[in-house]
């Protein structure tokens, strides 16, 4: 059966929430709308542009109020995510990861002719090239130049490449040079503040060699896109970015959590929205009950999940196969059969690709089932 016909008929029918079949991904529809909100104001007042992630949460609605709340579009990591956000009446996308299959690239100039302010990144010459003959005659393709920050995932690794790749876009009159990316992966997750700030100073200023060279050039960018949820506080003082890729503040996965985002020890600006609710399954050994959410129910490249509600304090969850989890009591009641117990997602965006749909809730009420679309969307 669907979420829908699960569910569906639990919509707005109060304390709803606790008829759900489990394992089940929630959402806090008010925590939702004021994180969004907060990186908004924060933008806002840093003179910056937002354009959210969307590979965290995959789904128009949300992209949607983020549009609404001053987003002047979203970031996907590929181009099937791009593809569901523009069905979604998304426009403003941008492609953070390199488009370059034939099939692909077809698509991407599909794409092209169907949104306003497209854009995708490319760190190779042969890309460029290839994307250019594709988008001669049409519409044309907005590309930015990708920077490796050190990971040497994606990106060019020096300024010279970098006007090597300026060079081979102006060669091809399909394509539109727009500007440069660079996001710091690495940074994200250093949990003190102050190491986070020098590791992204020392970024930036490779950052800034690079635009030297391309400003050298004649190809000062008109957008630096980057920045991330971990470092956006340090990001809108570097005097460098225009616009900010941020994406898990709509949620705050547990990796988030951990981190001191704000450096003045008060805490995240932003408040936990993404949860799963699981049930006790059964609770037959003593000090532990068995819930009914394993590896198909959480990201396992990150630390378990953490108990939010429906034991007791200092319970801790420990994968037991795919279906199930260990929740071990220290002291307390074990729960009982068939009662909810709540976790925090350990990493939001793996952990939502897991669930078709999102259940918005409001306290423990059911407000709406929004799907989320571009589940599975890697090519």
């Amino acid at each position: 059966m669907t979420d829908e016909e699960l569910h569906g008929h639990l919509i707005d029918r109060q304390g709803s929430r606790r008829d759900f079949n489990t394992p089940v991904l929630v959402v806090d529809l008010d925590a939702l709308d004021r994180n969004i909100a907060r990186m908004a104001e924060f933008a806002a007042a840093n003179g910056l542009q937002l354009r959210p992630h969307a590979k965290t949460h995959k789904s128009p609605e949300i992209a949607r109020r983020q549009v609404a709340a001053g987003a002047i579009g979203a970031c996907c990591a590929k181009l099937g995510e791009a593809e569901v956000l523009a069905d979604g009446g998304i426009h403003g996308l941008h492609i953070t990861s390199p488009v370059v299959s034939p099939p692909a690239i077809a698509r991407l100039v599909a794409l092209n002719a169907r949104v306003d302010g497209l854009m995708c990144v490319v760190d190779n010459v042969d890309n460029v090239h290839a994307l250019g003959r594709a988008a001669t005659g049409g519409k044309p393709l907005s590309v930015i130049i990708d920077i490796d920050p050190g990971i040497r995932r994606t990106g060019i690794g020096s300024p010279a490449a970098a006007v090597e790749l300026l060079e081979a876009i102006r060669s091809e009159p399909g394509l539109s040079y727009t500007g440069v990316q660079c996001y710091c992966g690495m940074q994200q997750h250093i949990e003190g503040y102050a190491d986070r700030a020098t590791s992204m100073t020392d970024r930036a200023n490779f950052v800034r060699e690079v635009i030297a060279a391309l400003t050298g050039a004649g190809g000062s960018p008109n957008i630096v896109t980057g920045g991330g949820t971990g470092t956006h506080r340090i990001d809108a003082t570097l005097d460098l970015f225009t616009e900010l890729q941020v994406g898990s503040y709509v949620f705050m996965d547990s990796q988030y959590l951990a981190c001191d985002l704000t450096g003045d020890e008060g805490g995240s600006p932003f408040e936990t929205a993404l949860m799963i609710d699981t049930r006790v399954v059964s609770n037959n050994a003593t000090g532990m009950a068995t819930v009914d959410g394993g590896f198909k129910a959480f990201s396992t490249d990150a630390d378990p999940p953490l108990v939010l509600a429906g034991a007791p304090d200092g319970s801790k969850y420990f994968f037991m196969g795919d279906e199930h989890g260990a929740l071990i009591v220290p002291e307390g009641k074990v729960p009982g059969l068939a009662e909810i117990v709540t976790f925090a997602a350990p990493h939001c965006d793996p952990t939502v690709n897991l669930y078709d749909t999102y259940h918005v809730v409001q306290g423990d009420t059911l407000r709406a089932l929004w799907p989320v679309a571009a589940r599975g969307r890697s090519r």
